[in-house]
């Protein structure tokens, strides 16, 4: 047995409160090493003859990825504390792994060779919002959505989707077009919406704030945001604001301030300024977002700076009722400011949502005093580079996807970020080289994976463009010129992922097969009595598909064709189009 494999830690993604009675316990061993593990585990005050009172449980592999095999229990211990440890079995060898190594048999004279789990603290149970996970976002790149009100276009706009994007174009995009096309989201099944920042700048991407008080005039004026916020609310839609607290713009008033009176400014500590006066090239000699000179970094420990920013975060929840906050570079901001940001949010609405762009491991940000979810980059490039770009196969997919869902406790994924694409990225089609096939795919797996999925504005009718501004065209609103097959595509996953709990974010995911040679994939998700089977084919050839599982005697359902048939053999096999897949809902499953 490789013991350097074994792996475990009281704390994050290993051991959790799932809920204010379970605890969540995970074990990492060597691929394809142990074949059986126990959690041996008990109370620590329980005790008789001199001797432990202690329970074996048997634990569940719930996946594999690249290196290793995963092992997972829940428990409900009585007394909400728990000391444990665990026996693994592989070829006739037996260990105990304990906090403080290993052995040949279990040690039972004192409780501190195992690991601890000192109580299941209410307030420390990790808290998300819970309409959160069955929200279907799409995000909104204000600018370029829709035109409502050509009053407010800005100096130069060009007519709607005249002309490729640019860094610095404008079309005109506002919150009366928005308005205006709220139906279009409805009618896809949507239930949340993302802005990217809508406050004062000079951009057309609004990342350079002006004035967080503000809303751009460009899109409109606060009374109009209301309205669109009351609107998306009437018509069951959430809204989900964009926070840029790392850096604020070049037109700042308090970062101009510092430009005009240097080291007498009083807002110089709003800022990280090495040396005055202030330069920007041939890099600036302040710290900015990136190298970039118009995004100065804000000084989020200094607490004028503080101040400020909690105000911004509560006034536009108290004022305009939004559900949310997206934070940009929020892995650069430090961690004492969001914990305060999460205290200031919560206090004045309790289920809004906190979603923090990292595109990294971040535990540290997910421990239940920060965020709520990060934007899931890690699902987004594995299921991209799989069904999109068809870079790694099936089974490293499966492991990548495995890795995912271990990264973080289960109630930290149930509310992850899933996208396939955003302004930060080329577009869902063109990564897929215009095969809307592989495109179909990739929203099947995005709105079957768990986690609360985003559409990207467009993909959704089969905009196509490059990394940024490529992927920043305007929305097409001719329904000549949209793919209106892949919007009934995904319209029809959409009613899908709420017509079944399993399908959802309710369902456990087991990957069972994920073949090389032929690409395919099949996986399953259940909730309670629910059970359904997702047969993916990501091969250009036409492939037939033995289940490796028992379904002798069920009745299935072909939830895309609501055909019904009755397993009669042994072993289901289904012939699968290139790029083709079957939905089916095994009836009576338990």
């Amino acid at each position: 047995m490789f013991k350097e494999a074994i792996y475990h830690r009281p704390k994050d993604n290993f051991a959790y409160a799932y809920d204010e009675q379970t605890l969540h316990i995970r074990l990492r061993t060597k691929k394809n090493d142990v074949e059986h593990v126990r959690l041996i585990y008990g109370d620590p005050y329980e005790w008789e003859n001199c001797h432990w009172q202690v329970s074996y449980q048997s634990m569940q592999k719930s996946g594999t990825d690249e290196l290793f095999d995963y092992w997972f229990i829940a428990l409900t211990p009585p007394y909400r504390r728990l000391r444990y440890g665990f026996e693994l079995t592989s070829n006739n060898e037996q260990i105990v792994y304990t906090e403080k190594g290993f052995y040949r048999t279990a040690p039972m004279d004192d409780t501190a060779y195992y690991f601890c789990f000192p109580f299941l603290n209410k307030i420390d149970v990790f808290q998300a919002p819970e309409w959160v996970k069955d929200t279907i976002w799409y995000q909104i790149f204000p600018e370029r959505f829709a035109n409502g009100n050509e009053a407010l276009n800005p100096a130069g706009t060009l007519p709607w989707g005249s002309a490729d994007p640019t860094p610095t174009s404008f079309f005109g995009g506002d919150f009366e077009g928005i308005i205006q096309k709220l139906d279009h989201l409805v009618d896809l099944g949507v239930n949340g919406i993302y802005f990217t920042p809508i406050f004062k700048a000079s951009s057309n991407h609004k990342y350079d704030t002006i004035d967080y008080f503000e809303i751009d005039p460009q899109f409109g004026d606060k009374q109009t945001f209301k309205r669109l916020v009351e609107l998306c609310h009437q018509k069951g839609i959430r809204v989900m604001l964009d926070a840029v607290f790392n850096h604020s713009g070049y037109e700042f008033p308090p970062f101009q301030d510092v430009l005009k009176y240097g080291e007498n400014s009083k807002y110089k500590h709003w800022f990280h300024i090495r040396e005055f006066p202030l330069q920007t090239v041939p890099r600036p000699n302040y710290d900015t977002f990136a190298f970039t000179p118009n995004m100065p970094k804000l000084n989020t420990e200094n607490q004028e700076v503080k101040n400020y920013l909690l105000d911004v975060a509560t006034y536009w929840i108290r004022e305009f009722d939004i559900d949310g906050w997206r934070l940009d570079v929020a892995n650069e901001v430090d961690h004492q400011f969001w914990r305060e940001f999460r205290q200031a949010v919560k206090t004045i609405k309790p289920d809004a949502y906190i979603l923090g762009e990292i595109w990294h491991d971040a535990m540290p940000w997910l421990r239940g005093d920060q965020f709520d979810a990060v934007m899931n980059y890690p699902f987004t490039n594995g299921t991209l580079r799989f069904f999109a770009q068809h870079e790694i196969r099936a089974s490293q997919f499966v492991g990548m996807m495995t890795h995912v869902l271990h990264s973080y406790p289960t109630n930290v994924n149930e509310v992850a970020f899933n996208l396939l694409g955003s302004h930060d990225t080329p577009r869902l089609l063109t990564l897929c080289k215009e095969d809307v096939r592989k495109a179909k795919l990739s929203f099947l797996f995005q709105l079957s994976f768990t986690g609360t999925p985003c559409i990207y504005y467009g993909d959704e009718i089969g905009i196509t463009g490059d990394q940024d501004p490529g992927c920043r065209k305007c929305m097409i609103w001719d329904e000549h010129q949209q793919n209106r097959e892949l919007f009934r595509h995904v319209q029809k996953l959409i009613a899908l992922r709420k017509a079944y709990k399993a399908f959802g974010n309710r369902g456990n995911l087991h990957f069972i097969d994920a073949n090389d040679e032929t690409n395919h994939l099949i996986y399953m998700k259940t909730f309670e009595e629910e059970a359904i089977i997702f047969l993916v084919n990501n091969n250009e050839q036409e492939i037939e598909i033995t289940l490796p599982l028992s379904l002798k005697g069920k009745l299935l359902t072909n939830l895309w064709t609501n055909e019904q048939f009755a397993a009669e053999a042994d072993t289901l096999k289904s012939t699968l189009p290139p790029y083709g897949f079957f939905i089916y809902k095994i009836e009576d499953w338990l």
